[in-house]
């Protein structure tokens, strides 16, 4: 399975946007510090996931929602997942 993810930082409070084929692997590589974006901004838990059978589709749907920029399609995104934006 390919997996589209938006963590949350406790420190900072934003957003960050990825792909993974292993999400508790990769959640632990952000909390770590070891991904450069996220480094020092952790912990993160996982605020919406997304699953994918082809790695194809799941690139492009992070690449959508990378396009929203923040803005009403994001924040509608995480309210239907349950987060409040």
């Amino acid at each position: 399975m390919h997996n589209v993810y938006v963590i949350k930082g406790e420190k900072d409070r934003r957003y960050y946007i990825g792909y993974t084929n292993d999400i508790k692997t990769r959640l632990a590589f952000h909390n770590t510090g070891k991904n450069r974006s996220t480094k020092n901004r952790g912990p993160f838990s996982v605020v919406y996931l997304e699953e994918f059978k082809d790695r194809k589709e799941a690139l492009a749907r992070e690449r959508k929602i990378k396009s929203y920029k923040g803005g009403n399609e994001f924040k509608k995104l995480l309210e239907n997942f349950g987060e409040v934006a």
